[in-house]
């Protein structure tokens, strides 16, 4: 990969015994960090679709329908999460 000047934009594991498989050179870089920084946002969507939208599991077949649900969901996260973001200036007011 490394040849090829492709950087593997993973997280690093510090936890592992045998220690992370992502090292210095890696995460040194300006653009790992970028990068880990926008998958915790992305992951933060998906998990509150899991955990309150109620999509562990679809019930319905087909793609059509699924990305219909599916694209509810994210409008319900984004008008909760709009919503959170406009509660503080709203009190200031």
């Amino acid at each position: 990969m490394r040849r090829l000047g492709v950087t593997p934009h993973v997280a690093q594991n510090t936890t592992r015994s045998g220690g992370s498989a992502i090292d210095g050179r890696t995460t040194r870089q300006e653009g790992y960090t970028k990068s880990i920084n926008a998958r915790r946002g992305i992951e933060k969507v998906f998990g509150w679709i899991k955990q309150w939208g109620g999509l562990r599991q679809f019930k319905l077949r087909g793609t059509g329908k699924v990305s219909a649900v599916f694209g509810l969901h994210v409008i319900a996260y984004h008008l909760i999460r709009l919503g959170n973001l406009l509660k503080p200036a709203m009190a200031a007011a």
